[in-house]
Parts: C-alpha cells; sequence; structure tokens
C-alpha cells in the first residue's frame, strides 16, 4: 500500500489563514504593523527566488516587507553597517540576511550582528541556546516547520524512534533537539555514520537532510516510518529531495513530497516568528 502524501502546500494555507486574521487582530489592537527586512546579497538566481516568495508572503499577510538588494561586491563592514541600522529601525520586527553570503564575507559575523529579539531565522546563538536548553526562542524556520507538519498529521512522538540524517545547524541539529522536547528518542546521523541503513531502518521518524539527490533508498526505510525530505535538488529532470520518492513511498506510512512538502512551511514559519517578533516589541 502506497504511502500517504504530507501535504505542505495544504497545512501552509491553513496556517497562513489563521496568521492573517491574528496579524489583523495584532494590527487593529495596537496599530502596529509586523515588519520584516530581507536582506539579499548578490545575483544568486535560487536566493532571488525565494526572497521575491518571501516578500509577496509578508505582504499578503497584511505586513511590512522591506527587501535590500545588495550587489555581490558589497563589503562586510557595509552589510553589517545596514544589520545595525535595521536593529535600530522600529518599523522592523524581524531581520532575515538570505544565505548564502558572498565567500568574502563572514556569515557568522553577520548572524551574530542581528539583534537576538529580530532574529527571526532563529540562527542566532542565543537564540540557539535557548532552543538547546528548551526555553523560548525564535525556533529555526525549516525545522519549526517539520514539527508543524508532524503535528497536523496527527503523529504522537513520545517513546518514538526518531532519526535525523544531517547535523547542519539549520537543520539538523534544531530539529533533533525539538523532536526530542518532544519525547522521541532521537539518533543523528552525518557522512561518517557507519551503516547508515541499519539505523535508518529503525526510525519510526525519518527526517533527511543532507542535500543529495535521492540518497535515502526505499530499502533504508523501516516499513510505516513517517518520513520527512528536507532536501530540495535541481536535477536535468526538475526538483528532487534527498530522498528517492518512488522507492520510499512503496514502503513508509507516510511522506513529504519535493516539491510541495516542507518547504511551503518554510515562509510560513518566518511569517509567524515575525508575528512572534513584533508582538514581543
Amino acid at each position: 500500500m502506497a504511502a500517504t502524501i504530507i501535504d505542505g502546500k495544504a497545512v501552509s494555507k491553513k496556517i497562513r489563514l489563521q496568521l492573517t486574521e491574528e496579524v489583523a487582530e495584532f494590527k487593529a489592537k495596537t496599530g502596529i504593523t509586523p515588519g520584516l527586512a530581507v536582506v539579499l546579497v548578490g545575483e544568486d538566481p535560487a536566493s532571488q527566488t525565494y526572497v521575491r516568495n518571501k516578500e509577496k508572503s509578508t505582504v499578503k499577510a497584511g505586513m511590512y516587507s522591506e527587501v535590500h538588494r545588495l550587489s555581490a561586491d558589497t563589503s562586510e563592514e557595509q552589510l553589517l553597517n545596514l544589520v545595525e541600522k535595521l536593529n535600530q529601525d522600529i518599523k522592523i520586527h524581524g531581520i532575515l540576511v538570505q544565505l548564502p553570503l558572498p565567500k568574502h564575507i563572514d556569515e557568522t559575523k553577520v548572524l551574530n550582528a542581528i539583534n537576538p529579539h529580530k532574529d527571526v531565522d532563529g540562527f542566532h546563538p542565543v537564540n540557539a541556546g535557548h532552543l538547546f536548553i528548551g526555553q523560548d526562542s525564535f525556533i529555526p524556520c525549516t525545522p519549526h516547520g517539520i514539527m508543524e507538519l508532524l503535528a497536523d498529521e496527527g503523529v504522537d512522538l513520545k517513546g518514538k524512534q526518531a532519526v535525523v540524517v544531517g547535523r547542519s545547524n539549520i537543520v539538523g541539529k534544531p530539529v533533533a533537539m525539538l523532536l526530542l522536547q518532544q519525547h522521541a528518542t532521537v539518533t543523528i546521523c552525518h557522512s561518517r555514520t557507519a551503516d547508515l541503513g541499519a539505523i535508518t531502518r529503525q526510525a519510526d521518524v525519518l527526517v533527511v537532510a543532507v542535500g543529495r539527490p535521492n540518497f535515502i533508498t526505499g530499502d533504508m526505510i523501516k516499513p510505516g516510518a513517517v518520513v520527512i525530505d528536507v532536501g530540495i535538488n535541481r536535477l536535468d529532470q526538475g526538483l528532487v529531495g534527498d530522498v528517492d520518492f518512488e522507492s520510499a513511498k512503496a514502503v513508509a506510512g507516510s511522506i513529504t513530497p519535493v516539491p510541495g512538502g516542507v518547504g511551503p512551511m518554510t515562509i510560513t514559519m518566518l511569517l509567524k516568528n515575525t508575528l512572534a517578533a513584533a508582538q514581543k516589541c
């Protein structure tokens, strides 16, 4: 029996409708319009697409959108000066610096310069630390979206075996912490994990975020498992995930497609974080 397809577009749409109502209520009550500033450095096509989608989604939700498009030769000092200006701008409640940045700019230095109270991407060490110890924080958008999908699917994580393939600061580590907070037993795998398939086949919930097309195949999945595919890989035949969808859906109980799974949730969680930042200001 083929797996149930987890429709990220439908879940995202439902959350955004509710979010738009919450934004309208907040504006009516306080007179404050939640504001998001996105900074794009360079001409990376994928980044430009992401930024356009973020701008459009922010406005549609009733929020204030500000996009700063900078040339690829922008200096690190110039970028840091812009970040500080946005830190001080009362119209701006959330700041997002689109990654990747040009090689001559230190990403860590730039992300650390963002005011933690405006860090709606959840990458600042203060927010990362709060997440690690289970305190209130801005949760990185993709992991946040994954947890919303699992909740909408009715997945009870208590006591479940959860395996995360990938250990990035953006997805792997934070989603592992979130799964742990929901009382799952969590294993993190990576490029040096021995006999990866033996571990992934134990997973009741399998989250894959490695950036390698079709890396996880059906024979590496426990029958009936929930499979969350974070990967977005552009091949000649189009977008594919980190999970080989055709072989995986024959084994899994439910699975996210690519596109249309985790992707739509990321911007939705960005908007949710921006509203939360405005509510806390």
